[in-house]
C-alpha cells in the first residue's frame, strides 16, 4: 500500500466526542422554525398539473393583513437561470413564479402570506388555479424517444445537456473482445432530510437589510442568486444557515420560494417565514438518481477488461438546478465511469433528458450510485460468463498503480482499492460463508454475498469545477483565525456543515497547531456576514479543503505565538513548541498561551516589532483534489416467497487516509450505508402517466428504519495521500456509493438457485418476486 510515512499527533486521530451534540441533545439547537416564530407565515399554492398553460388564477375575498401574489406580481424578479460553457448545453429559465404556464406538480404558482400558519392554508384552500392541462412527459425514455411531448420549445429533443468521450482504440478493443453488456435503470429518489427546506425572512429598517435565515448548504451562494434574481446589492442581504437537520445535496440549490421570502420581506418591510411539510419537500424539492444506463465492457479471455463504452440518460426534471446545472449528473458519470479499475478504451454518451417532473438536483454521491451500481454488476455478470470468480475478476481489474491517470484525465492518487477488497474477503470469511450458504439452500434459505470497491473523488477544488464550465466555479475555501486577548481561538469559515461534525474536527486540526485545548477553539460558520466569503458544505469535500485552510492558518497562528514566545522568554524561535495552552523552551522555560495573548494586545512593545499588534491570520486552500476509497460487502437472506430482503451483516473496509477523528469517520460511513440501503431496497418517487406523485408521503415513499439497517461494521486503512496538507481524504459519501451495487449484488447471489440476475433498483420485494416469476417462467 502506497502512502506517506505516519507521524505522532496530539489531537488528530482521537475519538474526541462532538462539540456540537451537548446543545443538540439538551433539544436547545436554533432551527428555522424555531426562528420563524412570530413571522407572518406563507404558503405556497402548488400546481396540480404537470403540463398546463395558466388560463387564471381566482382569489377569495381576503381578509385584512393578508397577502396573494401570483406571477403577474413579481414579473420584474429575473429568473433562475443555472448557466454551463458549452456549446450543446440549453440555459432554461425557471420563474419564480409562473405567469403563463406550468412544467410540473408542485411547482409553486400562488403565494399567500397570512398572519398565521392557519390562516395561510385555508386562503391557499380557496385559491382556484384555472390551468388547462396540456400533455405530460414523465418517462426517462419517452421524453428522450422521437416524437415526444416537448417541455421547452427552446429544447425540441428535450435534450439539455449533452457529453461524450471516444478514446481512439475503443472500436478496436470493442472488435475484438467478449462483449459483456448489461441494461441498468435507477428510479427517482429523494433525499428527505429530517428537516425539510424553510426559510424565515426579515427587514430591518434602520439599515435596509434583509436577513434570510434558511435551512440550506451554501449560504453565501445563496445570497449571490437572490440578489441576483432580485437586483439587489449582496450587501443589502444577509444569508444565515442556522443548525440545520441535514441536507444531503437537496439543499445546495437555490430555489424560487427563497427568492421570494426575501423579496416579500424587502418590499412590504416585514417578517415572513415559510417551512415547507412533508408532502411538499417529496413533491416540490429537489429529487435525484433517475437514470438509465446501457453499460458495455469488452474483456479478453483473462478477465481483463480493456474497454468500456457505456450510453447515459439522466432526467433532469422541468427545470435546471442553481449553480450546479442540470449537468451534474450526466456529466459526472461521463467523467468517473471507470471508477477503481483500470480501463485503457473509454467511451460515453450522456444526455440531461426534461421531463414535466420536479427539478433533479444533487444526492449524496450524484451519480455515482448508479454508476457504481452499474460497474459492480458488470464485473459479476462477466466474471459468470467467463466463469471467474467473482473476486478474483476485481483482483485483475483493479488500479493497483498509482498515480493512475484515467481515460478522462482525471488522476488517481495513492490508494489502496485492492487491500481494501482483500481485507473486507477477511473480515467476511468467504470461505465460512459459502459453507453458510450451501447448508441454508439444503433448508430452503437462500443466503447471498454482495461486494462492491469503489472509489470516491473528495476534496477538489477549483481546477476540477473549471473543468465543467460552471458560470459559477466553487472550489477554494478561506479560513480567517485569531487568538482573542484571553486566548481563546475563534475560526470563521466559508464550509457550512450540517451535521459533519466540522466544529469538531476542525477544533482538532487547529488545536494541533497552536496547542490549545478544543475546548477553547469556537468555529463561525453558515453567516454570510461573519465569515469569509465560501462554498458551503457539499461533495465530501469540507474537512480536505475548509480542514486544509485551517491547518494553513493556524499554522501562521503558530509561528506568530512562537515568535512572540522567543521574545518573551529570550530564546531561539526554532526551539519554541506550544503544547497544552503552553508555549514551552527545552529546559525548562515556559510561558501560556494566555499570557502571550495579553501581551500581543495589551502591552505590545517589543513584541510589535515581531509579529504586528494582533493574533489575526488567515489563509485559502485550493486543492486538486484527492479519491477515498473502499470495499463494502453486504449479507442477506431473501424470502422466496415474498421477495423480501433482509440484511444479516454489513462490513465495510475503508481508506479515508489520516483520520482527524475515527468515530466521526465512522458516524459518516454509517449514515451513507443507511441511506444506500434506501436506495438499494426501499425509495421510490413514482409518478403516473399525467404525472402526478403516488408518493406523496412516507407511507408511500418508505425511508429505512432501524428494522432494515444491520449494525455496520467499519474497519480501516490508512493510506496518507501526498495530496492534501491533512494527508487525509473527504468520506462523506462512499457510504451511499458503495452500498446499492454490495446489497444488490448480494440479493442476486442468493437467488442463483433461480437463475435470477436483477439490472434495477431500488430493490423491492414485488422486483424480486417477478424476477423469480419470469426466471422459473423460462427455466427448462
Amino acid at each position: 500500500m502506497a502512502g506517506l510515512p505516519d507521524e505522532p499527533m496530539n489531537w488528530i486521530g482521537r475519538n474526541i466526542p462532538r462539540l456540537e451534540d451537548p446543545a443538540l441533545v439538551r433539544g436547545e439547537g436554533r432551527f428555522v422554525a424555531d426562528i420563524a416564530v412570530g413571522s407572518r407565515a406563507v404558503v405556497f399554492v402548488r400546481s396540480p398539473v404537470a403540463a398546463g398553460v395558466i388560463r387564471g388564477i381566482e382569489k377569495p375575498d381576503l381578509p385584512r393583513g393578508v397577502l396573494v401574489i401570483t406571477g403577474g406580481d413579481v414579473a420584474a424578479l429575473k429568473p433562475i437561470v443555472p448557466r454551463l460553457g458549452r456549446f450543446n448545453y440549453v440555459a432554461i429559465e425557471q420563474p419564480i413564479l409562473p405567469r403563463d404556464r406550468v412544467h410540473y406538480v408542485g411547482q409553486p404558482v400562488v403565494a399567500v402570506v397570512a398572519p398565521t400558519q392557519r390562516e395561510a392554508e385555508d386562503i391557499a384552500d380557496a385559491v382556484f388555479l384555472d390551468i388547462e392541462p396540456e400533455q405530460a412527459v414523465v418517462d426517462l425514455d419517452s421524453a428522450a424517444g422521437p416524437g415526444a411531448p416537448v417541455v421547452h420549445p427552446m429544447a425540441p429533443t428535450n435534450t439539455i445537456v449533452e457529453g461524450r468521450i471516444r478514446t481512439p482504440g475503443l472500436d478496436a478493443v470493442l472488435a475484438e473482445s467478449t462483449i459483456v453488456e448489461i441494461d441498468v435503470r435507477s428510479r427517482r429518489q429523494n433525499a428527505s432530510p429530517m428537516e425539510t427546506r424553510g426559510g424565515a425572512a426579515s427587514f430591518d429598517k434602520a439599515s435596509g437589510r434583509v436577513s434570510l435565515h434558511a435551512s440550506v448548504q451554501m449560504p453565501h451562494m445563496l445570497r449571490t442568486g437572490i440578489a441576483d434574481c432580485i437586483g439587489m446589492p449582496e450587501a443589502d442581504l444577509r444569508v444565515v444557515a442556522p443548525d440545520v437537520g441535514g441536507g444531503f445535496g437537496q439543499k445546495m440549490s437555490l430555489f424560487p420560494e427563497y427568492v421570494l421570502l426575501v423579496w416579500l420581506a424587502r418590499k412590504y418591510r416585514t417578517e415572513v417565514a415559510w417551512i415547507e411539510d412533508r408532502r411538499e419537500n417529496l413533491i416540490a424539492s429537489a429529487h435525484s438518481r433517475d437514470q438509465h444506463h446501457i453499460v458495455r465492457g469488452a474483456f479478453d479471455g483473462q478477465g481483463v477488461m480493456r474497454g468500456l463504452d457505456v450510453e447515459i440518460l439522466a432526467n433532469i426534471g422541468a427545470f435546471s438546478c442553481y449553480p450546479t446545472t442540470c449537468g451534474v449528473e450526466p456529466l459526472m458519470a461521463l467523467a468517473e465511469y471507470a471508477g477503481p479499475y483500470k480501463v485503457a478504451e473509454y467511451g460515453t454518451h450522456a444526455r440531461g433528458i426534461t421531463t414535466n417532473t420536479a427539478v433533479m438536483a444533487p444526492y449524496r454521491g450524484v451519480s455515482r450510485p448508479v454508476v457504481s451500481f452499474a460497474l459492480e454488476r458488470l464485473m459479476e455478470v462477466a466474471a459468470k460468463r467467463l466463469n471467474i470468480d467473482p473476486i478474483e475478476i476485481r483482483r485483475r481489474n483493479l488500479v493497483t498503480v498509482f498515480p493512475h491517470r484515467t481515460p478522462t484525465n482525471m488522476v488517481l492518487d495513492e490508494a489502496s482499492y485492492l487491500e481494501t477488497m482483500e481485507k473486507a474477503v477477511e473480515v467476511a470469511d468467504l470461505p465460512g460463508f459459502r459453507a453458510r450458504q450451501q447448508a441454508a439452500r439444503e433448508q430452503g434459505r437462500y443466503l447471498g454475498i454482495g461486494f462492491s470497491v469503489i472509489n470516491e473523488r473528495t476534496g477538489y477544488g477549483t481546477p476540477a469545477f473549471a473543468a465543467r464550465s460552471m458560470e459559477i466555479t466553487p472550489g477554494y475555501e478561506r479560513v480567517e483565525i485569531c487568538m482573542t486577548p484571553s486566548g481563546e481561538v475563534e475560526a470563521r469559515i466559508g464550509a457550512s456543515p450540517h451535521g459533519q461534525g466540522l466544529r469538531t474536527t476542525l477544533a482538532q486540526i487547529i488545536a494541533e497547531e497552536v496547542g490549545v485545548d478544543v475546548q477553547r477553539i469556537r468555529i463561525i460558520h453558515g453567516d454570510t456576514d461573519r465569515t469569509p466569503y465560501g462554498w458551503g458544505t457539499f461533495a465530501s469535500r469540507s474537512l480536505v479543503i475548509a480542514g486544509g485552510a485551517s491547518k494553513l492558518a493556524a499554522g501562521k497562528l503558530a509561528q506568530k505565538l512562537k515568535r512572540a514566545a522567543a521574545v518573551l522568554l529570550q530564546g531561539e524561535e526554532s526551539q519554541v513548541r506550544l503544547e497544552a495552552g503552553m508555549a514551552l523552551i527545552p529546559g525548562g522555560a515556559s510561558i501560556s498561551l494566555d499570557t502571550i495573548a495579553r501581551t500581543v494586545y495589551h502591552s505590545a512593545g517589543p513584541i510589535s516589532e515581531k509579529i504586528g499588534y494582533d493574533l489575526n491570520e488567515a489563509a485559502t486552500y485550493d486543492p486538486e483534489g484527492t479519491f477515498s476509497n473502499a470495499c463494502h460487502v453486504a449479507v442477506v437472506e431473501v424470502d422466496a416467497e415474498t421477495g423480501n430482503t433482509r440484511i444479516l451483516r454489513y462490513i465495510v473496509v475503508e481508506d479515508a487516509g489520516r483520520l482527524i477523528n475515527p468515530m466521526i469517520v465512522d458516524g459518516q460511513v454509517q449514515g451513507g450505508v443507511a441511506q444506500g440501503i434506501g436506495n438499494a431496497l426501499l425509495e421510490e418517487i413514482i409518478y403516473d402517466a399525467d404525472g402526478n406523485i403516488l408518493t406523496g408521503s412516507f407511507a408511500d415513499f418508505i425511508p429505512p428504519t432501524m428494522a432494515e439497517v444491520p449494525d455496520i461494521e467499519v474497519h480501516h486503512l490508512a493510506t496518507l495521500t501526498g495530496a492534501t496538507v491533512l494527508q487525509a481524504k473527504g468520506v462523506g459519501e462512499g457510504g451511499s456509493i458503495a452500498a446499492p451495487a454490495a446489497v444488490i449484488n448480494a440479493i442476486c447471489d442468493a437467488l442463483q438457485p433461480f437463475g435470477v440476475q436483477l439490472f434495477e433498483m431500488p430493490a423491492t420485494p414485488q422486483r424480486v418476486r417477478a424476477a423469480i416469476r419470469a426466471a422459473q417462467e423460462t427455466s427448462p
